[in-house]
C-alpha cells in the first residue's frame, strides 16, 4: 500500500487507520493520552500532530511498524523503526535464538515465516513431510500456505482439505484486510481457485475456528493441531513481521509417528528452494479405513 509523504496525506491515512480498526475519535483520544478535539483536529488537517503524537497515534491503532514508518513519512517525520536484513550480522543473535526454537520443536514440525507467508527457516521435522512436493514450489521464495494449498504441494494428502484450506484462506484474508497488502491479497485469491469450494455444512467433526489438520501419510494418517507465535515487542520491522507455525500433534498416535519420523529425518532444515524428501509408512500413524 502506497501512502504519501506529504503533509496533506497524513490526515487522511489516520481516518482510514482509524476507520479500519473501528476506532472512534474519542477512543483514540483517551488511547493516546490527547482530547478527542485535538484527534478531530489533526484529522481535519487544522492541526498538525508532532512527531511523538503521530507515534502515540500509530501505536494506539496497533499499526504495523512498516506502516507506523509510513504514517511518520505521511506526516514529514523520518522513519522510526530500522529495517534490517534477515541475513544481516546485527541480527545474528536473533537468528540463533529462532534456530534454537526451531529444533526445540523436533520432532514436531515448525516454519519461520514473514508477513505473506514465505519461508524464512523451518526444522527437519517440516521438511520430512515436504516430500513430493513439485520443484517449482520449492523455489525462492518459498510461500508456505502456497506450499500446503496447491494441488501440486501437500494438497493432495490432506484429508480435510476443503475445511482446512478454508481455515487457512480465512485466516490470510483477515490479516489483509487488518494490515492491507497487495501481495497478500494477490495470494488469497489465488489460493482460492486452486482449493475446494467452501462446505455448504459442517462436517459432524466441526469444530468452529479450531479445524485440525488431517495429513495422509504414508498408510496412515496425522494429525496437527497448529500455534502461531510472534515478536511482540520487536522495533525491527523485519523481526516484528517474522511468525512461528508449529504443527503439533493432537493426539498420541501423532506424536509416536512423529517421533519415529525425527529418528529418521535428514539433519539440516528445509530452506527456501532446498528440495525435501520424507519417509512414509511410519509405525502409530491412523490407518485410513
Amino acid at each position: 500500500m502506497t501512502i504519501t509523504s506529504e503533509r496533506g496525506g497524513f490526515a487522511g491515512v489516520l481516518r482510514e487507520w482509524r476507520g479500519r480498526r473501528g476506532v472512534s475519535q474519542l477512543d483514540l483520544a483517551l488511547r493516546a493520552g490527547t482530547t478527542q478535539r485535538h484527534v478531530s483536529f489533526i484529522e481535519s488537517g487544522r492541526s498538525i500532530p508532532g512527531r511523538a503524537m503521530v507515534v502515540r497515534l500509530a501505536e494506539s491503532l496497533e499499526m504495523p511498524l512498516r506502516e507506523r514508518n509510513t504514517l511518520l513519512l505521511a506526516a514529514g517525520y523520518a522513519p522510526a523503526y530500522p529495517e534490517t536484513r534477515f541475513d544481516d550480522p546485527e541480527l545474528e543473535p536473533v537468528r540463533t535464538a529462532l534456530e534454537s526454537v526451531l529444533r526445540g520443536h523436533h520432532p514436531y514440525p515448525a516454519v519461520i515465516v514473514d508477513r505473506r507467508g514465505d519461508l524464512v527457516s523451518a526444522n527437519d521435522a517440516f521438511r520430512a513431510l515436504t516430500g513430493g512436493v513439485a520443484s517449482r514450489l520449492l523455489t525462492p521464495p518459498v510461500n508456505v500456505p502456497r506450499l500446503l494449498l496447491d494441488p501440486q504441494g501437500m494438497a493432495p494428502r490432506i484429508v480435510n482439505l476443503d475445511v482446512w484450506a478454508w481455515h487457512v484462506i480465512d485466516h490470510l484474508r483477515r490479516e489483509a484486510a487488518r494490515n492491507p497488502d497487495d501481495r497478500l491479497e494477490a495470494l488469497v485469491t489465488e489460493l482460492t481457485r486452486l482449493v475446494p469450494d467452501r462446505p455448504r455444512q459442517p462436517g459432524p467433526d466441526h469444530l468452529g475456528f479450531a479445524v485440525p489438520l488431517r495429513l495422509r501419510l504414508g498408510d496412515g494418517e496425522l494429525r496437527f493441531l497448529t500455534t502461531l507465535t510472534h515478536f511482540g515487542t520487536a522495533v525491527d520491522v523485519t523481526v516484528a513481521e517474522l511468525r512461528m507455525e508449529a504443527f503439533l500433534p493432537a493426539d498420541a498416535a501423532t506424536a509416536s509417528a512423529l517421533a519415529g519420523l525425527g529418528r529418521t529425518s535428514p539433519s539440516t532444515g528445509l530452506r527456501p528452494g532446498e528440495p525435501a524428501s520424507t519417509e512414509s509408512g511410519a509405525a502409530g500413524l491412523h490407518r485410513k479405513p
